[in-house]
């Protein structure tokens, strides 16, 4: 697999800790989009909008860990897979896929995120099976 993902994968993770601006231009191409979910009403449109989208929401250092890796990489496309923790006990599995530009910023970043719990209404959520099952 193409390590553009992986280095795109550690720029994201240093600008997530740092949450410095400069770290963030660096991912994005000028006219980047970054998607908080494939249905996202108002994706951040252009690399200073994600900047102040970012800074804007940002999870502060310590707050959160990553366990992910790259997946799968092709046509210009990676996709990471990983879990995301954070320390008031929210959880989540990623999806991310990035549109990578021949510079190897991303020109497109949509993220999944995943509760864990049902995923069918017939479904029982986990915190009322009992422990005995």
């Amino acid at each position: 697999m193409d390590d553009i993902v992986q280095r795109w994968l550690d720029g994201y993770l240093l600008a997530w800790r740092s949450n410095d601006p400069d770290d963030i231009r660096a991912l994005f191409t000028e006219d980047g989009t970054y998607a908080g979910g494939p249905f996202d009403p108002e994706p951040w449109i252009g690399r200073e909008a994600i900047v102040e989208g970012w800074i804007a929401h940002l999870n502060e250092p310590g707050s959160w860990s990553f366990e992910g890796a790259p997946i799968s990489f092709g046509d210009g496309v990676g996709i990471v897979q990983g879990r995301s923790d954070y320390t008031d006990g929210r959880v989540y599995a990623n999806l991310w896929v990035i549109r990578f530009a021949p510079d190897g910023r991303a020109s497109s970043f949509v993220e999944w995120f995943m509760e864990p719990g049902p995923v069918r209404a017939d479904q029982v959520p986990a915190e009322d099976v009992p422990a005995d099952q």
